[in-house]
């Protein structure tokens, strides 16, 4: 079977000589979930109070 990383699978990890290591605090951080939809929640919440004000009317 010819796979195409055949030529690649077995090298060395490259190792940066100008980047230093990341810790995995630090990995973990580029990774986080930012807020994408950032007042999403209030608005949710702003419309849930206008749905029941009038369903109290």
């Amino acid at each position: 079977m010819n796979d195409n990383y055949d030529d690649i699978i077995r090298l060395p990890h490259h190792v940066s000589t100008k980047h230093p290591h990341l810790s995995m605090q630090q990995r973990a951080a580029q990774f986080a979930p930012f807020a994408a939809l950032s007042g999403h929640d209030e608005a949710i919440e702003e419309a849930a109070r206008k749905h029941e004000a009038a369903e109290d009317q």
